[in-house]
């Protein structure tokens, strides 16, 4: 076997330890910033860090670079994800919606914050007033998201209509969200205490980099790691990117 199949074979076995839906290019980014970052984060927050990986970010930091503290958030926690930070003293776990004022405070300062595959969700907040909200805790974000490539500016999804809305999102029709998401609009969504239009199950945003970069650059951060991950899916208007924006010291 030569030096390449070993190679092969060795990052096969590694990725073999990790969940199914763990992404590497994530992975990566969190390598960057505990690795090579200046000041390299003895506290961080993982925001909506549960769904479809059960916390899988927050316990890779954890186990591999031992945080003096960590807060993970979600507004739905999973038995697999309670269960497994039951290990670590040093984490807290949230229950709510990281956008409000309330769960914003209860995390307190930290060192990092990680946005993953959630700005393109928030509304009212709007993503951008999400990163002035933290902003105000944070010295470094680590970020990737699903970014729109097909417009020189942000675009809410919705203001697209019916037909560009499901042009340009993942889900189809006949999902249990997507399917009253239109026909429901302005009514309140039962469980949120908001109208559809504004719940942030679905996707809301087109976000462009400039625009991305612009406001983190107004909130007084640079811009220390980019990568250009890959398209999402079959989505030809969106790329996955990662960013790291950090406050200089």
């Amino acid at each position: 076997m030569d030096l390449r199949n070993e190679l092969d074979e060795l990052s096969q076995r590694e990725k073999a330890l990790f969940p199914a839906n763990f992404n590497f290019d994530k992975k990566d980014l969190i390598d960057y910033v505990f690795q090579r970052c200046k000041n390299r984060p003895r506290s961080f927050a993982d925001l909506g860090g549960v769904w479809d990986v059960d916390g899988a970010y927050t316990f890779y930091v954890l186990e591999r670079y031992r945080p003096t503290s960590a807060v993970l958030v979600d507004t739905d926690f999973t038995d697999a994800t309670m269960q497994k930070a039951r290990a670590f003293p040093m984490l807290r776990t949230i229950v709510g919606n990281f956008g409000t004022a309330s769960v914003m405070r209860s995390i307190g300062p930290v060192d990092a914050i990680f946005m993953f595959d959630v700005l393109l969700h928030q509304v009212s907040p709007d993503w951008d007033e999400i990163l002035g909200m933290y902003s105000s805790i944070a010295s470094c974000f680590l970020i990737y998201n699903p970014q729109f490539i097909a417009s020189e500016k942000t675009l809410r999804l919705l203001d697209l209509g019916e037909e560009g809305y499901f042009a340009n999102v993942p889900r189809d029709r006949s999902h249990p969200l997507y399917k009253a998401l239109f026909e429901k609009m302005y009514e309140m969504h039962p469980q949120q205490g908001r109208i559809w239009r504004d719940i942030h199950n679905v996707w809301q945003w087109g976000i462009t980099d400039d625009d991305l970069c612009r406001k983190m650059k107004d909130f007084g951060y640079v811009m220390q790691y980019y990568k250009n991950c890959c398209p999402y899916g079959r989505l030809s208007n969106f790329e996955n990117h990662a960013f790291v924006f950090v406050r200089p010291s």
